[in-house]
């Protein structure tokens, strides 16, 4: 069953709206609903807070603030990051624009949303820093960044190789904040059970959840249960747990009644953190022949004074192409904005839009193809660590891309191509990403019936988790997909790191693989040694799962048969995936996806208006689990590089600290009138050594690169080269060329 492209086992669910989402769940009865009333300054403390309106308000039952809060643990920063304490409401001081100063909980949304705006506060404001620009003290060196990699990184001599490089490139890049904005705003329904809490939560990882709440609220994790068996979307903004979850959590625990909270679009903006603005400096510094002697990746961007975030930003620079000479790093600087957080592809997305556009910049100073330049620079062992590739397959997505983009059509020389009133122009990106690898349990049941149940508290953020795993499972098994259910999300069930960089399916698959393959071995033991059956005495060995039966030469029994008869009660076994710095294969050899993109725009040369024509990513993954739903997430990936191109952009007002365009009016992202024709395709391939299965990580590889190729389309079609990204008109107007050049 693995490779095939099944349909989504959970489709109907979700097409009839039978998938229940955190605010949806109907186990706790009729929920009490809160509303969060956000600070109005983005820097200072809390003198005063009014109340009383807000409580004489109807149907209110409660409003919570710093001065009647319960008590909550403190963040201990020895924790893992999604795993600690969020305190809320803990302190008068305010950190960011939007910060929580009151909980209203009342019997209705509109209520509690009313009695919310009558809170009343007084603050002593402080002068924030709300600009990366105008920030020239205060820039530091993190200890490490996201992931646990080094900070800076630095190999050979880089200043005398790039001074002694023929031709040199020496490019400043911006990009902006940057938001995950899934469908389904973050939000929570808590319900008391006595001591115990149940919280049904919009998250990625379960455990995480479960730990950060029990932290919180200093409670003992036994007594907070998880559930979230559907996830609309995350891209990152629900690794960590937020405010509506602890305030939900907090409010029910105070009442003794289930109460709901659910973020607003525009709260999401002030709450959840974002993708950090960064400033980046590429250097690369090459041959005639446009071999690179030497590269160097340099990034600057906020982090909270509170919270400190580390986007690894420069770290995909240090896999990518072979230099002798290289140097990387990360400086931060403190704003009183928001904490930064992992969005989708965090650190090759905002990364490789700069070094690729350096990569394009200097096959222009060259002369050269920029996909020759590439695979000219294509390293044989991984440039930094001088280990082996695993599976490294990107000179095949750039020859392969090239071939069926048509790249030879390209203009060699930007701003020549025209097609009546526009300008037509060519760009390519190479893609790559860290395959990651964390500790996961699946746990298999095979019933008296033959029906299998997969148990694990993996979630599904829409990837197509359910389908997967039960592919994994009919597949280990020998059954059909419909005898195979899936019970995902739960924080009774095995442990697992969720869903989050690109690591969920691989890691959630194997451990299921395993689970099944040590079901297999019980069911044969039990037929192969049973009197009974048409198995007994027969070589296990030579043993086929197909179609429900198990055969071995010319016997065979039904799965179920066999397992009645061993387990009437049923019987299971425990799959385990262990974290990447346990096994040798994450040390010995460089596990990375990668992929190629080539783009066509179109850019009107009177008014600078961009419209992709078309779009296609090649890509090697190792081995294709699902098909069909690999590539919904390459093409969504990919998406996501045009929205950060040419449109995704949050933009402060430096007097106060707050995003001006904090809903989808303002800030914009891709709309189908966007996005005509784009097409994913995969390299057939199989990496062992990133496990058992051969599969590595998809759905953020999409957006690796992508950017960066758009990018590269607009200057290729008028020779302007926009270095502060997203490319809007505005930057394209100035310098568009004359109708008659």
């Amino acid at each position: 069953m693995i490779g095939k492209a099944l349909d989504r086992v959970d489709g109907p669910l979700k097409a009839t709206g039978r998938a229940p989402y955190a605010y949806e769940h109907q186990e706790a009865g009729r929920p009490l609903c809160g509303f969060i009333a956000g600070a109005t300054i983005g820097k200072g403390r809390i003198t005063r807070i009014g109340t009383e309106n807000a409580e004489s308000a109807p149907g209110v039952h409660l409003v919570l603030t710093h001065l009647n809060a319960p008590e909550q643990g403190p963040v201990d920063e020895s924790a893992m990051d999604y795993w600690r304490a969020q305190p809320v409401l803990a302190r008068p001081d305010i950190h960011h624009f939007g910060e929580p100063v009151a909980l209203v909980v009342a019997e209705t949304l509109e209520q509690a949303r009313d009695a919310a705006a009558r809170v009343e506060v007084g603050y002593d404001t402080a002068r924030g820093r709300f600009d990366l620009d105008a920030r020239q003290d205060g820039v530091y060196t993190p200890k490490e960044v996201t992931g646990g990699l080094p900070a800076d990184t630095e190999v050979g001599d880089f200043d005398a190789g790039f001074d002694a490089a023929e031709v040199r490139i020496d490019q400043h890049y911006t990009t902006p904040y940057e938001f995950s904005l899934p469908i389904e705003p973050n939000a929570c329904l808590a319900e008391p059970r006595g001591e115990s809490l149940v919280l049904y939560t919009s998250c990625q990882i379960v455990d995480a959840a479960r730990a950060s709440v029990a932290a919180t609220l200093r409670m003992d994790p036994g007594q907070v249960h998880v559930v979230a068996p559907f996830v609309g979307g995350g891209f990152g903004s629900k690794l960590s747990i937020h405010a509506e979850t602890i305030l939900a959590a907090m409010a029910a625990r105070v009442l003794g009644r289930p109460v709901k909270v659910a973020l607003t679009r525009q709260q999401v903006f002030q709450l959840v953190g974002m993708r950090p603005r960064s400033r980046q400096r590429v250097r690369l510094g090459a041959e005639r022949d446009g071999r690179l002697t030497a590269i160097a990746h340099d990034v600057l961007m906020h982090t909270s004074p509170e919270t400190e975030y580390a986007e690894q930003t420069a770290a995909t620079t240090r896999s990518l192409y072979a230099a002798p000479h290289r140097l990387t790093g990360h400086r931060l600087t403190p704003l009183d904005l928001p904490r930064g957080a992992d969005v989708r592809a965090p650190g090759e997305a905002p990364g490789l839009l700069a070094v690729e556009s350096a990569m394009d910049e200097l096959a222009d100073a060259l002369g050269m193809d920029p996909v020759e330049l590439r695979i000219r620079n294509e390293p044989a062992l991984d440039p930094e660590r001088g280990v082996p590739y695993s599976d490294r397959h990107l000179v095949d997505c750039l020859r392969e891309g090239a071939r069926r983009f048509g790249w030879e059509n390209r203009p060699a020389v930007p701003a020549r191509l025209r097609e009546g009133r526009w300008l037509v122009g060519y760009g390519m990106s190479a893609a790559i990403r860290g395959h990651l690898q964390a500790p996961t349990a699946v746990r298999v049941r095979l019933e008296p019936d033959g029906t299998a149940v997969v148990l694990s508290d993996m979630t599904d953020i829409g990837t197509g988790t359910y389908t997967v795993l039960a592919q994994v499972a009919a597949g280990g098994l020998g059954l059909p997909p419909e005898r195979v259910r899936i019970e995902l999300g739960d924080s009774d069930h095995p442990t697992s790191w969720g869903s989050g960089g690109s690591w969920g399916a691989a890691n959630a698959c194997t451990a299921a693989h395993r689970a099944c393959g040590a079901l297999r071995a019980k069911l044969l033991e039990a037929a192969c040694g049973d009197t009974g059956s048409p198995l007994y005495g027969m070589d296990p060995a030579g043993a086929v799962f197909a179609d429900g039966v198990v055969h071995i030469g010319g016997a065979s029994e039904a799965v179920g048969a066999i397992a009645a008869r061993a387990a009437p009660e049923g019987t299971e076994a425990e799959g385990r995936v262990r974290h990447m710095a346990d096994d040798p294969h994450y040390s010995d050899y460089s596990i990375n996806s990668y992929g190629a993109h080539f783009a066509e725009v179109g850019v009107d040369a009177d008014t600078a208006e961009i419209r992709l024509r078309r779009m296609l990513g090649v890509f090697s993954v190792g081995r294709v689990f699902n098909p069909k739903t690999t590539r919904s997430q390459l093409l969504g990936g990919m998406i996501w590089g045009v929205g950060a191109a040419l449109e995704e952009e949050a933009v402060v007002d430096t007097r106060s600290g707050a995003f001006v365009n904090r809903d989808l009016a303002g800030y914009l992202v891709p709309v189908h009138a966007d996005i005509t024709d784009v097409e994913a395709v995969v390299l057939e391939s199989f990496d062992g050594r990133a496990n058992v299965l051969g599969g590595k990580g998809v759905g953020e590889l999409g957006i690796c690169g992508s950017g960066a190729a758009v990018a590269n389309a607009v200057f290729n079609a008028t020779g302007i080269r926009v270095r502060d990204f997203p490319v809007t008109l505005e930057k394209l107007l100035p310098g568009l060329p004359p109708a008659d050049s």
